[in-house]
């Protein structure tokens, strides 16, 4: 018991952490609140319940929105580091990634400029923005996509061709990396439907998720998210 409230705290000690955990528990509270709220009139206590654990969740998303002012030197850090992707073996992935972290980029400022606008700080309508900032946020989800099952092929050849070769020393890496590669595309799914939901609506099933179906497919995002950083920090403590 100790050790997990130790390792909860580690994580809520860090910025990603945090955002991490506020993510979770922002989309559990709109899945179970979407549920509760659902609830035949008679039930007027779950009913309530049901909309406070909405208002929850829009307060914590409405937390992590302001929050993600402070996101784009980080961002322009990692793209600035990261460049054309000289590093990657394989073109694909370089210019995938590329464009992707061109449009985690251009998705900040986007967002900035819908929140100020909603708090009154800027007189511009905040509609456009709000729609320009989900269609990056869903082409950098679709682009992740491509990337993380581009990533898988090459594993693949590259754990067969050890198998040919003779070397299976390497196996479990070569296995732990394409699960986390699925468990990426699993996450990146799940928000990827949430985003389309959030377009106009006519586009696709947009606007007819339910609030407990959006909170599902965000708590299995921020889930695959936690099990990703809890991997990446025990490979840590390993080394």
């Amino acid at each position: 018991m100790q050790q997990s409230v130790e390792a909860l705290v580690r994580v809520l000690e860090t910025y990603r952490g945090r955002d991490k955990i506020i993510r979770t528990v922002c989309y559990g509270s709109q899945m179970v609140g979407g549920v509760l709220s659902r609830k035949a009139e008679s039930d007027i206590s779950s009913q309530r319940l049901g909309k406070s654990l909405l208002l929850f969740s829009a307060q914590l998303s409405q937390c992590r929105t302001v929050l993600r002012l402070f996101d784009d030197l980080s961002m322009l850090a990692y793209s600035h580091g990261y460049g054309f992707g000289g590093t990657e073996e394989d073109s694909g992935v370089r210019w995938i990634s590329v464009l992707t972290n061109l449009a985690d980029q251009l998705y900040y400022p986007c967002e900035h400029i819908a929140w100020a606008a909603d708090a009154e700080l800027i007189k511009v309508k905040s509609d456009k923005w709000w729609l320009l900032s989900t269609v990056l946020w869903g082409t950098s989800l679709l682009l992740g996509i491509l990337r993380s099952l581009r990533v898988l092929l090459l594993l693949k050849k590259k754990l067969k061709k050890q198998e040919r070769d003779g070397r299976g020393s390497s196996h479990s890496q070569l296995r732990r990396q394409m699960q986390g590669e699925l468990l990426s595309v699993l996450g990146s799914m799940a928000d990827l439907s949430n985003a389309v939901h959030w377009m106009p609506p006519g586009f696709l099933w947009a606007g007819r998720f339910p609030n407990w179906l959006v909170g599902l497919m965000g708590t299995v995002s921020s889930l695959v998210g936690l099990i990703q950083m809890s991997g990446s920090s025990d490979q840590t403590d390993s080394t």
